[in-house]
């Protein structure tokens, strides 16, 4: 890993915790629903009093959320077929392994914020108040489309990645803004699923960047062999794989 993607990953890191404890402690004043504490009101309330809210377009980004879900479980079936055909856990894609870390790690984040609640949602849902913080399709969209990205460039490039790639993009920005302009959040809510999935991306871009390609993995592994075994022969890059 290169030092410096080191340092930005811990600065980012670090600037999503401190936006989480700002949200949670700085201007709190009860402008929910049933008179629930919010944080940083005075810009939430302006961009709520702003947009209102929009339950179809909730629903609309409701159904489009479900299509980053079928891009995650497309890697878990991705890493399964690879590990049934080499026989060998070590021999799976590695990056396929980095994206189940992210994934879990998103999904930990989920029922941590469920639990420690940061903001309570602008409406009722169904007559319930919600947790907010950080919007949850926010954060699914990025990191999910924005780490298939990063995987698909590193090693699956071909026509099918490219049409995901162009389909991640669209999904990220359809949902962000889908959401924001839905009213089913808080604009520190939006903001903050953008901060986190940053942090959270470049970190994962920082460790997949560290994995060399399987092909020079392999160039290492038989030069290995081949110098064990004292040939006097030398190996050159066009004999292997």
């Amino acid at each position: 890993m290169k030092k410096r993607n080191i340092i930005i990953s811990i600065i980012l890191l670090f600037i999503a915790t401190i936006y989480t404890i700002l949200v949670k402690n700085i201007d709190v004043s009860p402008i929910g629903p049933n008179s629930s504490s919010v944080g940083f009101s005075s810009i939430n309330a302006f961009f709520q009093n702003l947009i209102g809210s929009h339950m179809t377009i909730y629903k609309l980004t409701e159904i489009l959320g479900i299509i980053p879900l079928l891009i995650a479980i497309s890697y878990a079936l991705v890493g399964t077929f690879e590990l049934f055909k080499r026989k060998s856990f070590t021999k799976v894609d590695y990056e396929i392994y980095a994206l189940g870390i992210l994934y879990i790690i998103v999904l930990g984040l989920y029922i941590f914020f469920e639990k420690c609640i940061i903001n309570y949602r602008p409406i009722l849902m169904d007559g319930v108040l919600e947790a907010s913080y950080p919007s949850s399709h926010t954060l699914m969209a990025i990191c999910i489309c924005g780490s298939s990205i990063i995987v698909n460039k590193k090693i699956f490039k071909n026509k099918i990645s490219q049409i995901e790639n162009k389909l991640s993009i669209f999904l990220m920005i359809t949902i962000v803004l889908g959401r924001f302009a839905s009213g089913v959040h808080w604009f520190s809510d939006i903001l903050g699923g953008i901060i986190i999935s940053i942090a959270l991306l470049f970190t994962f871009y920082t460790i997949i960047a560290s994995i060399p390609p399987k092909n020079k993995k392999v160039k290492k592994k038989l030069k290995n062999e081949f110098e064990d075994n004292s040939l006097p022969i030398p190996i050159k890059d066009e004999f292997l794989p």
